[in-house]
C-alpha cells in the first residue's frame, strides 16, 4: 500500500479568484447570481473572503507544507474600466505574492479563470474578434506589474469547458446555446492564448527576468465508448472527444487549428507551451456525441465517475502531442463530507506516482471549500472547511493526510490505514 513520490515532484493547491475572492467586482458571475442562476441561491460577493483573510490563507498553506500555490486575479477587480487599472487592487496581489515568496510557496498566476468584468461581456466577450486586445491589454499588466514577483503563468484555464458551458449548453454566462458563437470562442482563446504566451516571454525578457514559463490548463477526460463493441458507440467516444477537447488542444499547444476550427489571425505553427497543464476529473462514457457516466461505477458528489488511471490517460495523449513537462494543474473530487477525498488523492498520486511520464507537478484541487460555479457552495472540493456564517478555517481529514504525504515525500502504510484503508466510494 506504501508509495514514495517520484524524485523532484512537487505537491501544491489550486483556486480561482471569483470562487475565493468575494466581493461584488462587477463581473459576469457576480451579474449571473443576480438573475438567480446559482443552483443554491449563494453569492460569489461572499465567496471564502479570501480578499480580506488571504495572510490567514497563506500562513494556513505553509503550515501545511505547501509548495505551489495556483491561483488567478480577478480581471474586474484588476480593470474595472477598460484600460483603467485599480491602482490598489494591484498592490493586494503583489502583497499576497510578496508573502507567498516569504513563506517559499511557489506561485502559478492564471490569468483568465472562466471570469470577466461585466463591461467586456457587455462588449461581446470573447465571441468578437476586435474585443480580443482588451484581454491581452490585461496580459501585459500583468506581466508588467507582477513579472519581478511570478514567473510561471496559465494564460487560460480550461478555454474548452468556458466556451461550451457559456455558449453550447447556456448553463454560465452569457447562456447562449449555440454551435457557432462556441466554435468562434474557441478560435479566439486559442488565438489569445498564442499571443499571450509570444507577450508574457518577450516582455519579460525585455525587464531581464529568465525562467519564463508559461502554458495552459487544459481541460481532458477519457472519453469512453459504453459497448467497445459497438462501431457506433465507438465513433460517439472519438468524436466527442474531438470537438471537445482534441482539436482546440491541438490548435493551443501548435497553432494547428485542425476542422472545424479556423485561424482566423494565420497564426503560423510553433510550440507554444512551456509545460503540459492538465484539469483532470473523470471519465466520459457515451453512446452518441456528449457526455456520459459508466453503469455501476464509483461516484463523487456530482455523479462523475471517479477513474485514477484517466489521469495518466490524459497527461499521455498531451504528451505525445508536444513531450513537455507535465504540471496536474487541477485535479480533485466533489466530497461534501469528506468520506473519500483522502482515497481519490492516495489512488491518483499512486497512478501518477507509478507512471514513466515526466510528471513535475501536481496542484490539487482544491485549497478550500469554495464557490463552485452555478454549484454555488454546496459543491465541496476543498482540503479546507469555511464556516459560511464565522468564515472560519478548519483542515480536514483530507488536508492532513495531504500535510503527511508532503512531509513524508509519500505514503507510508500508517498512513494508508490511519487515512485511506476505511474509505470507500458510493458505487451507482
Amino acid at each position: 500500500m506504501a508509495f514514495l513520490l517520484p524524485k523532484g515532484l512537487l505537491l501544491g493547491v489550486s483556486t480561482a479568484a471569483t470562487q475565493i475572492e468575494g466581493g461584488d467586482v462587477n463581473s459576469n458571475w457576480n451579474d449571473w447570481y443576480k438573475q438567480g442562476r446559482i443552483s443554491d441561491g449563494t453569492d460569489p460577493a461572499t465567496a471564502n473572503d479570501h480578499w480580506q483573510r488571504w495572510e490567514r490563507d497563506t500562513e494556513l498553506m505553509a503550515e501545511l507544507g505547501i509548495q505551489l500555490y495556483r491561483f488567478s486575479v480577478e480581471w474586474a477587480r484588476l480593470m474595472p474600466e477598460p484600460g483603467q487599472p485599480d491602482e490598489a487592487a494591484i498592490d493586494r496581489y503583489r502583497q499576497e505574492l510578496l508573502l507567498l515568496r516569504e513563506k517559499k510557496i511557489r506561485p502559478l498566476l492564471t490569468i483568465h479563470h472562466f471570469s470577466n468584468p461585466l463591461w467586456f461581456e457587455k462588449l461581446g466577450g470573447f465571441t468578437r474578434r476586435e474585443n480580443l486586445h482588451y484581454y491581452l491589454e490585461l496580459v501585459e499588466l500583468v506581466a508588467e506589474r507582477f513579472g519581478a514577483l511570478v514567473s510561471d503563468y496559465i494564460t487560460i484555464n480550461e478555454p474548452n469547458v468556458y466556451a461550451t458551458n457559456s455558449f453550447f449548453f447556456g448553463q454560465w454566462p452569457p447562456g447562449e446555446k449555440k454551435l457557432l458563437p462556441t466554435l468562434r470562442v474557441m478560435e479566439n482563446l486559442a488565438y489569445c492564448h498564442i499571443r499571450a504566451y509570444e507577450l508574457l516571454h518577450r516582455k519579460r525578457e525585455a525587464m531581464g527576468y529568465g525562467d519564463t514559463r508559461v502554458g495552459c490548463a487544459n481541460h481532458l477526460r477519457v472519453f469512453a465508448p459504453k459497448n467497445p463493441k459497438n462501431p457506433w458507440h465507438r465513433l460517439c467516444a472519438m468524436l466527442s472527444s474531438y470537438l471537445f477537447q482534441d482539436a482546440l488542444t491541438k490548435a493551443m499547444t501548435l497553432g494547428e487549428f485542425p476542422f472545424p476550427l479556423r485561424n482566423f489571425g494565420k497564426l503560423p505553427k510553433g510550440e507554444y507551451t512551456d509545460f503540459i497543464g492538465l484539469n483532470y476529473y473523470t471519465r466520459s462514457t457515451v453512446s452518441s456525441i456528449g457526455d456520459g457516466v459508466r453503469e455501476n461505477s464509483p461516484r463523487n458528489d456530482l455523479d462523475w465517475e471517479i477513474y485514477p488511471q484517466g489521469l495518466e490517460d490524459c497527461a499521455r495523449r498531451l504528451h505525445q502531442l508536444l513531450p513537455r513537462p507535465i504540471w496536474v494543474t487541477e485535479n480533485g473530487t466533489c466530497d461534501r463530507d469528506d468520506r473519500f477525498r483522502s482515497r481519490y488523492l492516495y489512488e491518483h498520486l499512486q497512478v501518477l506516482s507509478a507512471s514513466e511520464l515526466p510528471f513535475e507537478r501536481y496542484y490539487h484541487w482544491c485549497f478550500c471549500d469554495n464557490f463552485e460555479w452555478v454549484e454555488g457552495n454546496s459543491a465541496r472540493f476543498g482540503l479546507v472547511s469555511i464556516d459560511p456564517e464565522t468564515g472560519e478555517r478548519q483542515v480536514k481529514a483530507s488536508g492532513r493526510f495531504y500535510a503527511a504525504i508532503l512531509a513524508r515525500g509519500g505514503i507510508s502504510d500508517e498512513l494508508y490505514e490511519k487515512y485511506v484503508a476505511e474509505q470507500e466510494y458510493d458505487v451507482r
